[in-house]
């Protein structure tokens, strides 16, 4: 419990809740060297008693429902997009490109799911578009990992060199990191108090995030997991994405649940993007650092035009430091901040069983939205929260001390899996981890094309 105690101290949250938190443990879920069951149940813990706490806030109720974590379930949504069967077709987790190579003195993690960056990639290393596996290895391994490090970045693209974690706690960046709490909550403006339509206690399901409308300005993995989160739990989830920018086709269907998809170039169209904005309720980027600031999208402008709305962002590295405006995935971030290291070794690499950054830092973020409605709910002002990666990350090796695994064995993801049919096909996927007493068992509705949705709400 300690971990679910630390999260939802940052998240804000009243320790006297914590008591309506049960838990299921189930020894080998997520197993590796660090304590990655810990962070997955407590960051799914938070996520589900945020959840509850503004359901009975809502329904009147004197207490929360009673919240329900199972190592089983939570193992089986962190793997979501490797669960995912499409028709009976396994999803494409990673392109070829996307991987660790040997550089002339060590390694360097690269990541090239995107054409744009895998052109990025190719164009830093001064190879042509159709390069072969073999002739990017050759490329690197002239290199030290450092240069070509830095000359990826410098062409726009994605590229870690490994360190230790000893190298990390080194880097500037890191001293950024470890100085930020975990969750950055602000009151940021005066507003009102938010005045929620109440629920009605009996309705099966209790969906405390019911009429709330939230811009997903998300892509990957993070922000979405967090989009899909508060769809599961009734908001109208608009995703919205340049229509130069198309989604991964498995990616967007393991992380659509619940969600409409539209596309929208909000240069060209202003009007209705400033539509979208002036309805929506909470705001959700995923998008590095001052990236999207030109469309009136930093955090001042937003709230400039409504005092009381919900900023959430995510970001890799955090909106701060020397890396503050660099892109990242979570595969890059457990690179660079020595997880990959401590997980294998600095001579061969290895990873976590999940892409547990991502997916925790996820579920965080959701949770972080639904505790700043509670608390609009109760003194108004607009809210902003922040997560970032590297700080999951940092929180994952230097702050959660493992526990001992006493429950019942994990024999797998089958009773957490499901499928479901819709304009996709037929889809095998994970059950949502979020559960509380009446609470949601399933999305609503299934995932949508990408850009398949009007650019309006509902």
């Amino acid at each position: 419990m300690t971990a679910i105690k630390f999260a939802w101290s940052a998240l804000g949250g009243d320790p006297a809740h914590l008591a309506r938190l049960t838990t299921v443990t189930r020894e080998g879920a997520l197993q590796a060297r660090l304590p990655v069951r810990e962070l997955a149940g407590a960051c799914v813990g938070a996520c589900a008693l945020a959840a509850a706490e503004l359901a009975a806030r809502r329904a009147g109720l004197a207490e929360p429902p009673g919240v329900r974590v199972d190592d089983g379930a939570v193992a089986a949504a962190f793997h979501s997009e490797r669960h995912l069967l499409v028709d009976g077709r396994a999803p494409v987790v990673f392109a070829p490109l996307s991987r660790f190579w040997r550089t002339a003195d060590g390694w360097v993690r690269t990541h090239a799911n995107y054409s744009h960056h895998r052109a990025r990639l190719l164009g830093a290393l001064d190879l042509p578009a159709d390069a072969s596996v073999e002739a990017v290895a050759a490329r690197l391994a002239e290199r030290p990992a450092l240069e070509a490090e830095e000359a990826v970045h410098g062409a726009g693209g994605l590229a870690v060199a490994l360190r230790t974690p000893k190298q990390w706690r080194a880097h500037e960046q890191a001293a950024e990191v470890a100085a930020r709490p975990l969750v950055e909550r602000e009151r940021a403006t005066t507003a009102p108090a938010r005045v929620l339509a109440p629920l009605d206690p009996a309705a099966a399901p209790l969906l405390p995030a019911a009429g709330l409308r939230v811009l997903d300005l998300t892509r990957v993995l993070a922000g979405p997991v967090a989009t899909r989160t508060l769809a599961l739990l009734g908001a109208d989830v608009l995703r919205l994405d340049a229509p130069w920018l198309p989604e991964l086709p498995d990616q967007h269907a393991d992380t659509g649940f619940g969600k409409r998809s539209a596309t929208l170039d909000a240069g060209a169209d202003p009007d209705t993007f400033g539509e979208l904005l002036a309805a929506a309720d909470v705001v959700v980027t995923g998008y590095r650092p001052g990236a999207l600031d030109r469309f009136g999208l930093s955090p001042r402008a937003l709230f400039a035009r409504r005092p009381g709305l919900v900023v959430a962002q995510i970001s890799a590295w955090g909106a701060y430091g020397p890396w503050g405006a660099r892109r990242g995935f979570d595969s890059l971030v457990q690179a660079a901040t020595g997880i990959a290291a401590t997980e294998g070794s600095a001579e061969e690499p290895g990873a976590l069983p999940a892409q547990a950054l991502d997916h925790g830092s996820g579920y965080l973020l959701a949770a972080a939205v639904l505790r700043a409605l509670t608390e609009q709910s109760y003194d108004g002002g607009g809210r902003l929260v922040r997560l970032a990666l590297a700080r999951t990350a940092h929180w994952l090796t230097d702050g959660i001390e493992p526990a001992a695994a006493a429950g019942a064995p994990y024999e797998g993801p089958r009773a957490w899996l499901t499928e479901t049919d819709g304009p996709l096909g037929r889809l095998r996927h994970a059950r949502p981890p979020v559960a509380f007493a009446g609470g949601p068992v399933a999305w609503a509705r299934p995932p949508v094309p990408w850009g398949s949705d009007s650019a309006r709400w509902r």
